[in-house]
């Protein structure tokens, strides 16, 4: 067919519901999407699966257990769920949990970002690259490694940090040191502030890395200093990634187990200064009685992993609330 027949037909029609052509003729491309499609969709669905089973039979074990206790299993300060009859409760464990999480996000999260923002914005290329790189090795280190480190190292050599405190604040309460081991939650929440930092400054710095160069030198030529183009243009662009970093700490110093278990010392007491040997967390209770326990207890530890997945859902369902707030800077 001649270039005059063809212009004579007319010019070929237009795909419908804006699919093209190929899209729309059923061939090897159509057959490779609906593949990936079904894929896709396949590990959504299994991913939920997986969630709700895990709820499920946490949910009947924890049952079996709660109908056994003897105590208020929200408001009781001890855990002997191996008695008859057996008494146990969450209070400390969730106490523990939730003060060393603080903890170490308030001590991690502000330097995370610092290191992030150094190694983007102000670290030459020949010092950033391998500072990246000594970020990056630290989030693959085990926790047994971290643990070990907090047992024989950072505990005896936080006496001098805890007697500062003591100095200072002890008139609050809070920080007042009477001597003894640094084995209290304090001594964790240092702990597992060193171990969520790569984790934090890693997510941080990739997503401050992509904040748009065309802002950036605009408020350059605009006369801006180097910290007023991160304070107008990279900071808002990475907050909700920032969060997301945040979130992806918090989840994993609230399961923290090895580390935790390693330099606590168990104790169902909450004392009145974070210093105050003892204290406990769900993940670290569960590590360390679960071997000892009859079926009752087991079940009980169950019913406190379940408060503990609750609690990492809720967390993790308010950082995405958080995000969907600030969609105006997400990229």
């Amino acid at each position: 067919m001649d270039i005059t027949s063809a212009t004579a037909a007319g010019p070929p029609p237009a795909p419908e519901n804006g699919r093209t052509v190929a899209e729309q003729g059923g061939g090897t491309a159509r057959v490779g999407d609906r593949i990936f499609l079904g894929l896709s969709r396949g590990s959504g669905i299994l991913l939920l699966v997986i969630m709700a089973a895990i709820a499920v039979f946490l949910t009947i074990r924890a049952a079996s257990a709660l109908s056994h206790d003897e105590g208020d299993f929200f408001t009781t300060f001890e855990w002997n769920a191996n008695a008859t009859p057996p008494v146990f409760g969450i209070a400390v464990l969730a106490f523990g949990t939730v003060v060393s999480s603080v903890i170490a996000m308030l001590l991690a999260v502000p330097v995370a970002i610092g290191i992030a923002l150094f190694i983007s914005h102000y670290a030459p290329r020949r010092l950033a690259a391998p500072l990246s790189y000594v970020v990056d090795l630290l989030a693959a280190v085990p926790s047994i490694v971290y643990g070990l480190w907090g047992a024989l190292f950072l505990v005896p050599h936080l006496s001098g940090l805890y007697g500062w405190l003591n100095d200072y604040f002890g008139w609050t309460g809070v920080f007042a040191y009477h001597d003894g081991a640094a084995r209290s939650l304090f001594t964790i929440g240092i702990l597992l502030a060193i171990m969520i930092l790569p984790i934090v400054t890693s997510v941080s710095r990739e997503v401050f890395l992509q904040a748009p160069k065309m802002h950036e030198e605009a408020a350059l030529a605009l006369g801006a200093t180097r910290w007023e183009v991160i304070r107008m243009s990279v900071l808002p662009f990475g907050r909700s990634g920032v969060i997301s970093a945040s979130m992806l700490g918090l989840g994993r110093a609230l399961g923290e187990t090895m580390a935790v278990a390693t330099v606590l010392s168990p104790s169902f007491e909450i004392g009145k200064s974070l210093l105050d040997p003892g204290g406990g967390t769900f993940a670290q209770n569960i590590a360390s009685s679960f071997k000892e326990s009859g079926e009752i207890g087991k079940d009980a530890l169950i019913a406190s992993g379940l408060v503990l997945f609750v609690l990492t859902l809720l967390v993790n369902g308010a950082a995405r609330l958080i995000i969907a707030r600030r969609k105006e800077y997400t990229a």
